[in-house]
């Protein structure tokens, strides 16, 4: 099959959300990369909580303490900067702070406003916690067991896409994991995106008959119930899986940049026989991203 007639001629459906990039430094990689892929395990922002991802690890000369480091992006999806502000601090108390020797700094590049950290992490320090001038940032100094946890007193946050998408359908298990990884491989070359699932089994809708768990399967595309939908179903003959990878960016352009590297990948991949997207008929998205305009 031509390598452009796999690609469905629909779009993917994007949103405008709050993103907030951070350095994470710790003394050695290993401990680095604990911390970042725990603080951003457990994507949520479809249920009002925070989602992220890890944008690329940092050697020395590109931290601000000369340390081991990974650039992370925390995406929320309401107004609600407060909110933002809270669970945010749930990720960095729980997945950071706890970790050995780690330190956090603004990296966001164009902030529209600041998050202020002393009132939910930096008084873990129960009152005893003190502010520095440390590599020319102002820190918060949190004074705990392996002393002691240092915070950037502000994390810059930005207008940011979330939600970008793209499904590839493919005939075999090995096809999934082959092509999900090359593609989460070119994304990873494009800088200030992340994919907060990597490769994503559960696609969803919005419409639902449990309105209190949120957005539910979205039944018409999974391959197990095509005996039982009939007509209904929209799984393609020879199809047997169809994954899913989310895309959040910093901006539309990095966004589209990283959507056409993944969907070149997974085209590549001979087990992929289509390659479509997830929408909502283009009612509820800021942004709709048309898969054949990429190219």
């Amino acid at each position: 099959m031509p390598y452009d007639e796999r690609i469905e001629n629909t779009f993917a459906e994007a949103f405008t959300g709050k993103c907030v990039r951070a350095i994470i430094t710790a003394e050695d990689e290993e401990i680095v990369k604990k911390a970042a892929f725990d603080a951003t395990s457990t994507p949520g922002a479809v249920i009002g909580r925070v989602e992220g991802g890890v944008e690329r690890f940092l050697d020395a000369s590109q931290t601000p303490d000369n340390r081991p480091g990974a650039m992370v992006q925390f995406y929320f999806g309401l107004d609600d900067l407060e909110k933002f502000e809270v669970e945010l601090s749930y990720r960095i108390r729980q997945d950071i702070l706890v970790k050995p020797f780690t330190s956090l700094y603004n990296a966001t590049p164009q902030p529209e406003g600041y998050l202020g950290m002393m009132k939910q992490v930096g008084h873990c320090g129960d009152g005893y916690e003190w502010e520095e001038n440390i590599y020319g940032r102002e820190m918060i100094v949190v004074p705990i067991a392996l002393p002691d946890f240092k915070i950037e007193k502000q994390l810059g946050y930005q207008s940011a896409v979330m939600g970008a998408n793209f499904w590839y359908m493919c005939r075999t298990k090995k096809g999934v994991m082959e092509a999900g990884n090359k593609a989460l491989e070119a994304i990873r070359e494009i800088e200030g995106v992340i994919t907060p699932f990597d490769i994503c089994s559960a696609a969803s809708k919005v419409e639902t008959n449990y309105p209190w768990i949120g957005p539910t399967t979205n039944h018409p595309y999974c391959p197990s119930l095509k005996p039982r939908l009939k007509e209904e179903s929209l799984v393609p003959d020879d199809v047997n899986y169809v994954p899913e990878i989310v895309i959040n960016g910093l901006d539309m352009d990095k966004v589209e940049m990283a959507m056409k590297a993944g969907l070149k990948a997974v085209l590549e991949v001979d087990d992929v026989l289509r390659v479509s997207a997830g929408n909502y008929q283009g009612k509820l998205g800021d942004y709709q991203i048309n898969l054949r305009d990429l190219f």
